[in-house]
């Protein structure tokens, strides 16, 4: 008896132990996803952000309970539609998709775009991206929304990896002078997801 109980607790162990070193190796992975995010700040032209305001950029901890597997669904016959923006004018996006995942037991929906001006670039027509809204917003994270980049390869066989840890603030959250499109209402969710970008910490 007191060998299986050991072999157990041995085995319990590993598993934790391996559990744990997985979560390490997301957290490094993702720190080397947001240094590269900072640095593109330096690189990007027109950006709101010098070196000395790097120091500034706000994170949750990184939490792979946040990096989900969603399903995806195209919508191949969804209308071209103007999205709001922060300087009051309007942008032509058009829906590509909406992805379901669960949080905490809950099952929750957010919308795809993809917008009708980038498609005629060649560098962004495959680009697609998600503008949301949840309970942190206004709180602990910027109240305009936060947004999600994807391209059109990462959705296969009807899902898709939704990182919220990735979730990062528009231009608009650190300075004024920028367009920035505003979550529709069908993507403004309940639910906190502690999880990427929080407030920036300068004031304006």
């Amino acid at each position: 008896m007191k060998k299986v109980i050991h072999l157990m607790f041995v085995s319990l162990s590993v598993l934790q132990f391996a559990v744990a070193q997985q979560t390490n190796n997301y957290a490094d992975s993702l720190e080397k996803h947001r240094e590269n995010y900072r640095q593109e700040f330096l690189k990007s032209a027109g950006s709101p952000l010098k070196q000395e305001d790097l120091t500034f950029l706000r994170f949750y901890e990184a939490n792979p309970k946040f990096k989900i597997t969603a399903s995806f669904e195209a919508t191949p016959a969804a209308e071209p539609f103007t999205m709001a923006t922060t300087d009051g004018k309007r942008a032509s996006y058009v829906k590509y998709g909406i992805v379901s995942f669960s949080v905490n037991n809950k099952t929750y929906k957010l919308s795809v775009y993809q917008s009708l001006a980038l498609i005629k670039m060649p560098d962004y027509k495959d680009y697609v991206f998600i503008p949301f809204r949840d309970g942190t917003s206004g709180k602990e994270t910027y109240g305009g929304g936060r947004y999600l980049d994807f391209r059109l390869k990462d959705f296969q066989n009807g899902q898709v990896v939704v990182d919220f840890n990735k979730a990062y603030n528009p231009y608009c959250a650190y300075a004024d002078g920028y367009s920035c499109p505003i979550p529709p209402r069908e993507n403004h969710l309940d639910v906190r997801l502690e999880a990427g970008e929080k407030i920036y910490g300068k004031e304006r």
